[in-house]
């Protein structure tokens, strides 16, 4: 079967198909899989190990596949058990919470025009569900391939690496090639370094009471809420922006460096927020304040984001996102951004992070992934480099391939998260050509 011919034939499949694919998708959205505080038998809660039980019974119910649950930290299916798998696609079915702001059901699969929108649309379920059906439609269709395997973990999203280790121990490490649909197309082969970091410090303001913003280290505040004191009643005001994945706060408006930099304007006699607001001016993403705003030839420019900001009784709270090139290391940024806030008065609570990624183009996984691109997309694909950390990132030789592309804004982590359907059914067939290819 020449490439063309099996373009068509997944093409074909997949809009056969498709109505019972959204239905799929809907149902893996309706399980609110955020993490939670662990369970007995139930690493990260119950929602997360009712996603992976989903994924379980869909991989040996619907594509026949050998599937193992291993202590619902990760679900692997496998074609035959008899040869080992030459090729792994790793995604996670956990998400981040839904928040607020959202106007359709988070936990209901809407089509709305163009768009299909829902918690975990884009990250990850949409793609974990492109995955599925594309080794659906390989089994159906009866494509001859080597052994691969699905790989669904259930806590990506609080940063635990026991799921991808959990799958190393019981099968002896990864197959020699793996890819994940947990960034963009073409192919992400460079993944910034990333720093997670809190502060906090003393606080005590006779004019503001409380600040309330952001409640996770990875998402561009959309909400900043401050309490002023008044002689009658105490006062809140809301700082409003826009939600977006810290790895890109670009695609965002924060709304805790709008809170300081009013503040910073108009008032400006607390000297700790007067420090951050000169640390982290607002529209400001590289961190050029901080001492920093590095980049590179192949993987950009870093960001870096101020992305919580919250009091604690007497305390005032803090967190920075910092995505970093790859010629950069995390003990340099760690100490420049340590020793700012140090010097504006803080004390550094944690700070974890993970240096850079990068996988060679001239790898022949890097390589064939770009020509299935080419083939489906219908241009010619180079690779890309990112700041957000894909599943892969600690993979020897792993790469990001979709799901989504450069110059969409998907609202990842936020309010309103969706996949046009185009995109959707770009996944569809990319996946399954490339799990064809790579499997020859």
């Amino acid at each position: 079967m020449t490439r063309i011919e099996m373009k068509k034939r997944f093409e074909e499949y997949f809009d056969a198909h498709f109505d019972e694919i959204l239905s799929d998708l809907n149902e893996l959205i309706s399980i609110e899989s955020a993490a939670a505080a662990p369970l007995e038998y139930r690493p990260y809660g119950q929602g997360s190990a009712d996603a992976l039980a989903w994924a379980f019974k869909f991989m040996e119910e619907k594509v026949k596949m050998h599937t193992v649950n291993y202590g619902n930290y990760v679900v692997n299916g496998e074609c035959d058990i008899n040869t080992p798998p030459v090729l792994a696609v790793l995604a996670h079915l956990d998400t981040v919470p839904a928040g607020e702001g959202w106007n359709y059901p988070p936990y209901r699969l809407t089509a709305d025009g163009e768009n299909l929108y829902g918690r975990g649309t884009i990250d990850d379920k949409g793609p974990a569900i492109a995955a599925m059906w594309a080794a659906k439609a390989i089994r159906d269709l009866e494509i001859p391939v080597k052994n691969f395997a699905l790989v669904f973990g259930g806590g990506e999203e609080v940063g635990d690496e026991k799921d991808i280790e959990e799958y190393a121990k019981n099968n002896g490490g990864f197959p020699p090639m793996v890819f994940t649909p947990d960034g963009s197309f073409p192919v992400l082969n460079c993944e910034k370094g990333m720093i997670h970091l809190t502060f906090s410090a003393p606080f005590a303001d006779g004019f503001i009471k409380s600040i309330n913003g952001g409640t996770v280290i990875n998402a561009i505040p959309d909400k900043c809420s401050v309490t002023y004191s008044e002689k009658d009643a105490p006062t809140a005001v809301m700082y409003s922006g826009k939600s977006a994945h810290g790895s890109r706060p670009e695609n965002g408006d924060n709304a805790v460096t709008k809170f300081l930099a009013e503040y910073a304007e108009n008032r400006g006699d607390n000297p700790m927020l007067c420090s951050l607001a000169k640390l982290f001016p607002h529209g400001e993403f590289d961190g050029s304040s901080c001492g920093m705003g590095f980049s590179d030839e192949v993987s950009g420019r870093m960001s870096c984001a101020l992305t919580m900001l919250n009091t604690n009784g007497s305390r005032l709270c803090g967190g920075v996102d910092i995505r970093f090139p790859i010629d950069r290391t995390y003990g340099e940024i760690r100490g420049i951004i340590t020793e700012k806030l140090a010097e504006a008065g803080f004390e550094i609570d944690e700070c974890s992070g993970m240096e850079p990624h990068y996988v060679s183009a001239d790898t022949p996984l890097v390589k064939t992934l770009l020509e299935v691109y080419g083939d489906i997309k219908g241009e010619k694909g180079e690779c890309i480099a990112e700041g957000g950390v894909t599943y892969v990132h600690n993979i020897p030789g792993g790469v990001a391939f979709g799901a989504e592309f450069p110059w969409e804004n998907n609202n990842m982590h936020g309010a309103d998260e969706h996949i046009s359907v185009e995109t959707f059914k770009y996944n569809l067939n990319m996946y399954a050509n490339a799990i064809v290819r790579l499997c020859e």
